[in-house]
């Protein structure tokens, strides 16, 4: 993926940009230049959602993991976050959010789907590393993990070595991904899919299924009643309806998030939870009845939500995490399938590697996460 700088903004933005590089809010609300102002880039934590959201849509490989909303919903839930701005002057070059996560075994700042910025630019990416490790440390944290928006490779591997990161045991966010390419036609998209996934698209066509978007509490709660069920046939833990209303609601503030049913005979057969965020469209969760697996309703819902992310402008539709071909024994290999039939393209994203603070804490870290990624066969 490019990982270029943005392009120029408009003089109103690089005019509210340029008041942003001195300020840092304080803990009373107050604002103070952030003291490590010094060198050639400037730093500081993000206080606009415009300024914020310009920049990250402008990078052609950004998604929702660092968009404004997506730290919103960690605030819902009374979660500490951090938003990082990045300046050359008056420009911004580059951004980062994390969460701060709290857990018996170690609290950690987790970076998902970011940093934002030109990799190409060394100094750049040290400064940014660098403030992630203060960051972490200002919040006690153990390690601060990272899974950047980052094409696997040789190269990216050994960055990540330079950086001072080790591999993490664990994930964070989906590291293998199917992705549609949106610059192509319907008609292109479907001739590339697997013949049984046509076959399926055309017999659900003919079952006179109803398909509607929506963005009400009623498709919100109707969703987090199928997912129970669904989780309780396929023998996983469901999320809590609280989790999935709050970041409904955040991302529907500002129109970024659209739920997608099918029915038939007024029954609900399938629900996809889509997010729309600058470049791209993102399959975040889905769920089905057991009637809806007998009527095959995905498909649909999938066609009608990348005609949705064409309208909006995105260039590519995520279908989220895949498996190994090979994994036959993997939980999740069955649903890969399903979306490798699209005929969707693999993208390897550079895995989760943790910036280590306190070493001796990470070593039970290590060994507990080892212990649990074995145990969850994941």
């Amino acid at each position: 993926m490019s990982t270029g700088e943005a392009p120029s903004r408009s003089r109103e933005f690089r005019s509210a940009a340029a008041r942003e590089i001195a300020r840092e809010p304080r803990g009373d609300g107050s604002e103070r230049r952030d003291p490590r102002c010094d060198g050639a880039f400037q730093v500081a934590s993000a206080s606009s959602r415009d300024i914020w959201d310009e920049f990250v849509k402008s990078h052609p490989e950004s998604n929702f993991l660092q968009s404004w909303d997506f730290y919103e919903f960690h605030l819902a839930r009374g979660k500490k976050i951090v938003r990082r701005l990045f300046y050359d002057k008056e420009k911004i070059v580059g951004a980062y959010a994390g969460v701060v996560e709290t857990a018996k075994r170690g609290t950690y700042l987790a970076i998902a789907g970011g940093p934002i910025l030109d990799w190409k630019n060394h100094e750049l990416v040290k400064k940014v590393f660098e403030d992630m490790r203060e960051q972490g440390k200002n919040n006690n944290c153990v390690f601060v993990r990272v899974r950047p928006q980052l094409e696997l490779s040789d190269q990216s591997l050994q960055l990540m070595n330079r950086l001072g990161l080790k591999r993490a045991p664990m994930y964070l966010s989906v590291e293998y991904a199917g992705i549609l390419d949106l610059n192509k036609t319907e008609e292109e998209i479907l001739a590339g899919a697997s013949q049984g996934f046509r076959r399926k698209l055309r017999k659900t066509e003919k079952n006179e299924i109803e398909i509607s978007a929506e963005t009400s509490d009623t498709a919100i709660q109707e969703f987090c009643r199928l997912e129970k069920l669904h989780a309780e046939r396929q023998k996983y833990v469901a999320f809590s309806s609280s989790f999935l209303t709050k970041q409904f609601e955040a991302f529907r503030q500002n129109g970024e998030v659209i739920i997608y049913t099918a029915k038939k005979d007024g029954e609900t057969l399938a629900q996809n939870f889509i997010i729309f965020y600058g470049p791209e469209a993102s399959y975040h969760y889905g769920v089905s009845s057991e009637l809806g697996t007998k009527y095959s309703a995905a498909p649909l819902l999938h066609m009608e939500a990348m005609r949705e992310a064409r309208r909006r402008g995105c260039i590519r539709y995520n279908l989220w995490g895949i498996v190994e071909p090979n994994e036959t024994n993997h939980r999740f290999y069955g649903v890969s399938e399903f979306k490798r039939s699209f005929g969707c393209e693999e993208l390897r994203y550079t895995p989760a590697h943790d910036l280590i603070i306190k070493p001796a804490k990470y070593q039970i870290t290590k060994l507990i996460e080892t212990t649990r990624k074995k145990h969850r066969h994941v």
